[in-house]
């Protein structure tokens, strides 16, 4: 008989655990990459946890939406999207907001919207002041097509960096005096050689510019002229594997979306996110998909 005491504290403690573990929430598992200005690692480190997220586009709207979904434990998977292709496509359950919304990817990707797409998404055409004037007959905003054509202005870009699906094909037409390109680890390597007038321009997001000419020495200033073919998206999708869980995680996400657009701080939030000098054509745009997501219902494909 005295047995029976130990045994059943011990068959209660074994519940009990088990217990627990069946009340641990599920975890939603995020695609984190360095790709500045969208998404940034804090001291080139991927993030291990919610505090770890950078202030970019992507990673700061993060940074709101996830206290909004606590049903989840989150957690941040780094990968290349070619190895986070092939998880998905195993059927692991993984969400992205790195992954633009295209007819193929909605075969193995759900895809819900978060706000539209800001001027740190459009890709600009960086120049020298000094040299603004070879550029005024191309118009404002820039036709990168028309620059192509010109035999008088060399340019240089990253090896192997997509800059959008419109201007990457505008750099490989046929016959176009594309810019040449350089291996190059870092982009500021590049705005480097422009300022040293080792060619006349390149193409590179102005927030990475500013953060440039911020850091580096005196030198010639550049300036950012925004291109015809630089915005390629209007909105700022976040994707989901399109699994049952997955299903059940773009659901959350979604509706963490309408809440923070119904949010009555929207200014603070906003601030919150992309400091006191939002743009003001940014702020508008804001505005006005955050009234229409908080009328409106799910925004799932």
């Amino acid at each position: 008989m005295r047995l029976a005491r130990p045994l059943a504290s011990l068959a209660l403690g074994a519940c009990a655990a088990l217990g627990a573990a069946a009340q641990e929430p599920a975890a939603l598992r995020w695609l984190v990459q360095d790709v500045p200005p969208h998404f940034s690692y804090f001291n080139g480190r991927a993030p291990q946890k919610l505090s770890e997220l950078g202030n970019g586009e992507l990673d700061g709207f993060m940074r709101l939406i996830i206290p909004l979904i606590p049903q989840y434990q989150h957690e941040f998977v780094e990968a290349g999207l070619p190895r986070f292709e092939a998880m998905v496509k195993s059927g692991q359950t993984l969400c992205s907001t790195l992954h633009l919304r295209t007819p193929e990817r909605l075969s193995w990707l759900y895809f819900t919207h978060m706000h539209p797409a800001l001027m740190s998404r459009q890709v600009h055409l960086i120049i020298r002041r000094e040299q603004a004037a070879a550029f005024e007959s191309l118009g404002q905003p820039v036709q990168l097509a028309e620059l192509l054509q010109r035999q008088d202005l060399n340019g240089l870009v990253p090896r192997d960096r997509s800059f959008g699906a419109r201007i990457d094909a505008v750099l490989k037409t046929p016959g176009a005096h594309a810019p040449q390109t350089v291996s190059a680890g870092k982009n500021m390597h590049l705005l480097a050689m422009l300022r040293a007038r080792r060619m006349d321009y390149t193409l590179e997001y102005p927030p990475a510019v500013d953060e440039f000419m911020r850091n580096s020495e005196a030198g010639p200033e550049l300036l950012k002229l925004p291109l015809a073919e630089g915005r390629t998206t209007a909105l700022a999708t976040v994707a989901c594997s399109r699994t049952p869980e997955g299903r059940r995680q773009i659901e959350a996400i979604d509706l963490a979306v309408r809440k923070l657009a119904q949010d009555p701080q929207r200014e603070a939030w906003i601030r919150a996110w992309r400091g006191e000098h939002v743009d003001e054509a940014d702020r508008q745009r804001l505005n006005r998909y955050m009234d229409e997501r908080a009328r409106g219902g799910p925004q799932i494909e």
